[in-house]
């Protein structure tokens, strides 16, 4: 059996979808941070059967914002002298840049590749994001 040790201070992300924690590690950038950072997939959970947990040892100050768009379930506890000081289950982000792709085909992220698609939160309980540029509507 697999083995990881408690960290002192960090964040761990849990209740990740089973599969989804490659996807979370890539889009947060964390195989170039310098602390330690563990990626556990296939965890046996009595919840989920599976999922995957993030644990990020050192760092507290990670931009978390895209988390409810990559996995609505997941949660983040904060840890300090290796206790969960905090639980947090994050919500859908105001503004989204980069993470989601504008389906209208004139609008300029389709077409100019260094224009980065930009969307705003305009319904939080349907989860519809507007394009900044052209107005096009999308569920998440």
């Amino acid at each position: 059996m697999l083995k990881v040790d408690r960290i002192q201070v960090g964040i761990v992300l849990d209740h990740i979808r089973a599969g989804n924690g490659l996807r979370i590690f890539e889009e947060l950038g964390l195989a170039g941070r310098e602390y330690p950072v563990a990626l556990l997939m296939n965890v046996p959970s009595t919840k989920m059967g599976r999922k995957d947990m993030i644990k990020v040892s050192g760092a507290l100050d990670l931009d978390l914002t895209k988390l409810a768009l990559l996995d609505a379930g997941i949660t983040v506890n904060y840890i300090e002298g290796g206790q969960v000081v905090r639980k947090v289950k994050p919500g859908l982000p105001e503004r989204v840049v980069g993470l989601i792709r504008c389906k209208n085909p004139r609008c300029i992220t389709s077409t100019e590749s260094y224009s980065p698609s930009i969307f705003i939160l305009v319904d939080r309980e349907e989860k519809r994001y507007k394009c900044f540029y052209c107005g096009e509507y999308v569920r998440v």
